[in-house]
């Protein structure tokens, strides 16, 4: 039986204009803790990637942090985290979130946030990996990507036999489940609950 042990997250160092995003960001970081699913992600402490993070560690989760030297003070980075990777570059900032988690979770942010999933979705279509990859899609930030992908789709640069596959809801609550729906044998681990 597999479980769902760490879920990367992807987000803004920027809070944004909506304050759905910085609601959604701590509402996924309290779920997080609940489920007792590690948190990887950019290691900042600022925008939504302080608030998911600083609200995973406010309710007794886990938190690793990553981030390349030459944004510790750009990004302010998070010294609390329980591990906190400073890497080289952004290349391996990357690679190390990626082999750190075993899902991803993109909330909205800016081109940053944009390329980390594009990376993602790219190494999925190469058969580089086969985590799951969930869109949190508040107030339709990611339909305009879901409608590009579909676009490149109807021209012929997505071919059916290389196709991009990931989850995509606006309902913070069930991400977590609906990544464990997409790992064949996944269990999520409720610390809280006793086996009877």
């Amino acid at each position: 039986m597999k479980t769902l042990k760490s879920i990367c997250v992807y987000c803004g160092s920027n809070a944004g204009s909506q304050p759905l995003f910085e609601q959604a960001a701590i509402q996924l970081g309290e779920l997080l803790a609940r489920e007792g699913i590690r948190l990887v992600y950019g290691g900042g402490s600022i925008g939504l990637m302080g608030a998911v993070a600083k609200t995973v560690l406010e309710n007794g989760g886990e938190v690793t942090g990553v981030i390349p030297k030459f944004l510790k003070e750009r990004e302010v980075m998070l010294e609390e985290a329980h591990e906190l990777i400073v890497t080289q570059d952004m290349h391996e900032r990357k690679r190390t979130m990626f082999e750190k988690a075993d899902a991803f979770i993109a909330l909205p942010g800016g081109i940053g946030t944009l390329e980390e999933l594009v990376e993602m979705l790219t190494w999925a279509q190469l058969g580089r990996h086969d985590k799951p990859m969930l869109l949190l899609n508040l107030d339709q930030f990611w339909t305009p990507l879901v409608e590009l992908l579909d676009h490149m789709r109807s021209l012929g640069f997505i071919r059916p036999d290389s196709d991009i596959t990931y989850e995509i809801t606006s309902d913070v609550s069930q991400s977590v489940d609906i990544l464990c729906k997409a790992i064949e044998g996944c269990k999520v681990e409720h610390p809280d609950v006793k086996d009877m």
